[in-house]
């Protein structure tokens, strides 16, 4: 099968979305499929072989955060000339509500068109604002997709129509064969007084948490004076640590950014792993991917968060933004390594949901739908399958 698939946000600027696509369009190459991905690219960026540069993106404000995105006359042209040499059998477009390179090619793509939505902010006023304007462009989608039950409320709440909940997939044995690093784990001599966390996000980005997270290290260090922090992501490191105590600064440590392979590296070596999150999130890629490597997890208690730890079987919760609730559950597990072994043991059966060998089995099954005839697909009356795959009306 010959599958295109839109990459929304700049692949120089990595993102949950960004490692999403990725993964998705190396699976498919890996099971025979001719896939190409665009995606706005700096010109000096190195892309894989399969993804092509839809030229550079800007910074625009989106769902809480700050999106690099691409959408334009010369941005139209490019998705134009892309469509025109791919001659794709469907095509995948990610997040095509946002203005960028999904909503350009809804509006020049022809045939099996699926979307996969990603976005959970159920008060978007800019969505249904928009909506005269998606209209035209979103009738034309074959199948609709969302990442979580909160990715599709959003969905229905705003655009109408319905979708498949399909979630984000992770390469399990990646994470899970990763080797730790011993200087990113707790010396023997410290397990009773310390304890090593880990973070993964970007430092300036408030809704990622990490201020609720060292409003919490205090409470957690005062229990255990030998815990650390370890800080995987972009962002001002010394603004970070402003607000603490000048002797626990210290604890802290900023490792930058780091590659795939330090990340599951670094989650193989925690004793636990806390998703501080305060909004915005309609899936939490890291939680699986933490549980995957054996880490046991402690997340905000966002609905996709719960949903994704199994609402709490899998990983424990604590109130979202309440960092005295965050430092007590930390303390709490630091101190019992039975709680963790416990929590490890079921993240990582939890995790096998999301491997790219289902989650990658179930997109397919909705390009096959789409492709097998649009004809066919649009008058068959068969129980539930319209319902299944959220698809268009013609």
């Amino acid at each position: 099968m010959r599958i295109g698939i839109v990459c929304p946000y700049s692949w120089d600027v990595p993102g949950g979305v960004q490692f999403h696509i990725r993964d998705l369009a190396e699976h498919l190459i890996a099971l025979g499929h001719e896939v190409s991905v665009l995606a706005p690219a700096d010109d000096e960026t190195p892309l894989p072989r399969y993804v092509v540069s839809a030229g550079r993106a800007v910074p625009v404000p989106y769902n809480g955060s700050v999106a690099r995105l691409n959408f334009g006359f010369l941005s139209a042209a490019r998705v134009r000339r892309w469509l025109h040499d791919g001659t794709f059998d469907v095509i995948h477009i990610h997040e095509p509500a946002s203005p960028s390179l999904g909503l350009l090619t809804c509006w020049a793509a022809q045939g099996p068109i699926v979307a996969t939505f990603h976005t959970s902010n159920p008060r978007s006023r800019a969505m249904i604002a928009a909506y005269p304007i998606l209209q035209a462009a979103l009738e034309k989608i074959s199948a609709r997709i969302a990442v979580s039950e909160y990715a599709r409320r959003t969905l229905v709440e705003h655009l109408g129509g319905d979708a498949v909940v399909i979630p984000n997939g992770v390469d399990v044995d990646f994470f899970a064969g990763a080797e730790p690093r011993p200087e990113w784990g707790t010396p023997a001599a410290e397990r009773d007084t310390g304890g090593t966390i880990g973070f993964i996000g970007r430092i300036d980005e408030p809704r990622k948490g990490l201020p609720v997270l060292m409003r919490a290290l205090p409470s957690i260090l005062r229990a255990r004076p030998d815990a650390r922090l370890l800080v995987a992501g972009r962002g001002d490191e010394e603004e970070a640590v402003a607000a603490l105590p000048a002797g626990m600064r210290e604890r802290v440590e900023f490792l930058g950014m780091v590659s795939d392979e330090d990340k599951a590296r670094l989650l193989r070596s925690v004793d636990l792993y806390v998703a501080p999150n305060t909004g915005g999130e309609s899936f939490g890629i890291i939680l699986v991917e933490a549980m995957s490597a054996g880490a046991p997890v402690l997340g905000s208690d966002l609905d996709a968060f719960v949903q994704v730890l199994d609402r709490g079987a899998a990983g424990e919760i604590f109130a979202n933004e309440d960092a005295e609730a965050l430092a007590g559950a930390a303390v709490r597990l630091l101190g019992d390594p039975a709680r963790r072994a416990e929590l490890r043991e079921r993240g990582s059966a939890h995790v096998r949901r999301f491997d790219w060998s289902t989650v990658g089995a179930d997109i397919l099954a909705v390009y096959e739908t789409v492709t097998d005839g649009a004809a066919s697909v649009a008058t068959d009356d068969r129980p539930g399958l319209r319902q299944r795959f959220g698809l268009a009306r013609s």
